[in-house]
């Protein structure tokens, strides 16, 4: 089911890009995201720290008005954190690197504002996003009473229904929901055939799958991008 919908995706998309070409502008986009995840101070999370990633895709830019265009896109980003509880003096202490991948669409409605060189703009909009994890790796380390552990394996999401909201099929312990939303905002320059970005996403899907614990409420992914784009 999750490769069909994959696959669906991919062919929707694909459909998208070739229209924005064809309708207003295609942009190449990729870039350097900083990746890290809201927690709620009163569960076990002591610490969060930023996370390195990337982001690669394409964005149409559609001319609505004369300062006014809407930009959809699919992009293939990575999000996540470091988060740790206690520190490694402790005798109790766990760290987790969690770097899960998501193919990503934006949806931005932006106003430019022109510059005096042709072609050239300054921009900023903002705008809705989806997202559905496709794989990515979780790195643990630690001590239990005073003996060290450690594990790397391929973060596993549930199954679940973005149709049924809160029922969250396939769920358990230390699995993260395949689906993620949220809005983002962006601001930068279009540079005649280049562009540079600054984009911040905001996620408002909680991370931990089959968990109705209020400590984990607040863990959703935020994501701060600087990015590069050129003209198809």
């Amino acid at each position: 089911m999750i490769t069909k919908r994959l696959v669906y995706l991919f062919i929707i998309s694909s459909i998208s890009v070739t229209s924005f070409a064809q309708s207003g502008a295609a942009w190449l986009k990729g870039g350097v995201n900083l990746a890290n995840v809201s927690f709620n101070k009163d569960g076990e999370v002591d610490d969060a720290n930023l996370l390195t990633s990337f982001h690669v895709g394409f964005i149409g830019d559609i001319t609505i008005a004369k300062v006014l265009a809407i930009q959809p896109g699919i992009l293939f980003t990575g999000k996540g954190a470091k988060l740790q509880s206690g520190n490694p003096n402790d005798i109790n202490y766990y760290k987790a690197t969690t770097n899960p991948l998501y193919i990503e669409l934006p949806v931005n409605a932006v106003i430019k504002l022109p510059l005096a060189a042709p072609e050239s703009n300054f921009f900023f909009g903002a705008g809705p996003y989806i997202a559905m994890g496709v794989g990515g790796k979780r790195k643990i380390e630690g001590k239990t009473v005073g003996v060290a552990f450690s594990s790397k394996e391929n973060i596993e999401y549930s199954n679940d229904d973005p149709t049924t909201f809160n029922n969250e099929e396939g769920t358990g312990l230390g699995v993260m929901r395949r689906f993620d939303y949220g809005i983002n905002a962006t601001a930068g320059f279009q540079l005649n055939h280049g562009m540079i970005a600054l984009n911040y996403g905001y996620g408002l899907a909680k991370l931990q799958s089959g968990s109705n614990s209020s400590d984990d409420n607040k863990n959703k992914h935020r994501v701060l991008s600087i990015s590069v784009g050129f003209k198809l």
